[in-house]
C-alpha cells in the first residue's frame, strides 16, 4: 500500500475526486532521521492505512500542506494524539474543530529536521500552499500547485485539463492561475524553488515525475 521512492521516502495513492473529476490522491510519508514519521497531506484513514504507516516508525507529524487539504487530518489528530499537527494560518478559521499545534512559516523548521525545507507560495492567499523539499532524496512535495495526470478515466478531467494546457504534463490548473493574487510574488517563489537541489517531484494528483523536475517546473509557472 505504501510504495517507497527511496529509503526514507513513501507515498500512498488514493482514489479522489470532486464532483465528477476524478484527480486521484497521494499522502507522503518521510522517515525522519530520528525514525520518526512526517506525513504530507494525509488521505482518509482506515485500519489498513494506519497499520501500513505504523510498520514505518511512530508519527510525529501530521502536515496539511494549504487550506484544502485538511478533510481527514483531524481524524489522524485523533489516532496520533502525540504527533504536532502543522498547517497554515488561514486553516484555523476554516477548521476552528480542528487541533493545530504549529502554524507553518517560510522560516521554521518543519519536523525540528535539517533534512525538510518549506517555501510559502505568496501571491496566492486564498491557498495559502507551502512546497517542501526533502533533501536526501531531492524531492520537491507539491499540492494543488501544479498537477501531473498523464491518463484518467474521467472524460471530464481530460478535457479540462487539456484546455488548461495541464494534460499529460506537469502543469497547473484554471482554478489555481484565477486564484493568484500576485504574479510577481509567484514568479519569486518559483525562483527559489528552482534553486533547491531536486530532481523529482511528487504531486498530490497524479503521476510522480522521477526526473527533470527542475526543467518541468520551469515549463509549469511560465505562465506567471
Amino acid at each position: 500500500m505504501l510504495r517507497p521512492l527511496s529509503e526514507d521516502l513513501f507515498v500512498l495513492d488514493v482514489p479522489f475526486s470532486v464532483g465528477a473529476m476524478a484527480l486521484g490522491g497521494r499522502m507522503t510519508v518521510i522517515r525522519l532521521p530520528d525514525g520518526g514519521l512526517w506525513l504530507h497531506s494525509p488521505v482518509k484513514l482506515d485500519a489498513e492505512k494506519k497499520s501500513a504507516v505504523d510498520a514505518l516508525g511512530p508519527v510525529r507529524f501530521l502536515v496539511a500542506p494549504n487550506t484544502m487539504h485538511h478533510l481527514s487530518l483531524g481524524d489522524w489528530a485523533a489516532a496520533y494524539p502525540e504527533a504536532k499537527v502543522l498547517a497554515p494560518a488561514g486553516l484555523r478559521a476554516k477548521r476552528p474543530d480542528l487541533r493545530i499545534d504549529v502554524e507553518l512559516s517560510d522560516v521554521m523548521d518543519v519536523g525540528q529536521s535539517p533534512t525538510i525545507e518549506l517555501l510559502l507560495a505568496h501571491g496566492i492567499p486564498k491557498l495559502e500552499e507551502f512546497a517542501f523539499f526533502h533533501r536526501p532524496s531531492r524531492t520537491l512535495l507539491l499540492t494543488d500547485l501544479a498537477f501531473n495526470i498523464h491518463e484518467t478515466p474521467s472524460w471530464l478531467t481530460r478535457t479540462y485539463l487539456k484546455l488548461c494546457g495541464a494534460y499529460g504534463k506537469l502543469g497547473a490548473t484554471w482554478l489555481l492561475k484565477s486564484m493568484v493574487k500576485d504574479k510577481a510574488a509567484l514568479r519569486a517563489w518559483r525562483e527559489r524553488v528552482l534553486g533547491w537541489d531536486f530532481e523529482r517531484v511528487v504531486p498530490c494528483h497524479g503521476q510522480v515525475l522521477e526526473k527533470g523536475g527542475k526543467e518541468a517546473m520551469r515549463d509549469a509557472f511560465a505562465w506567471a
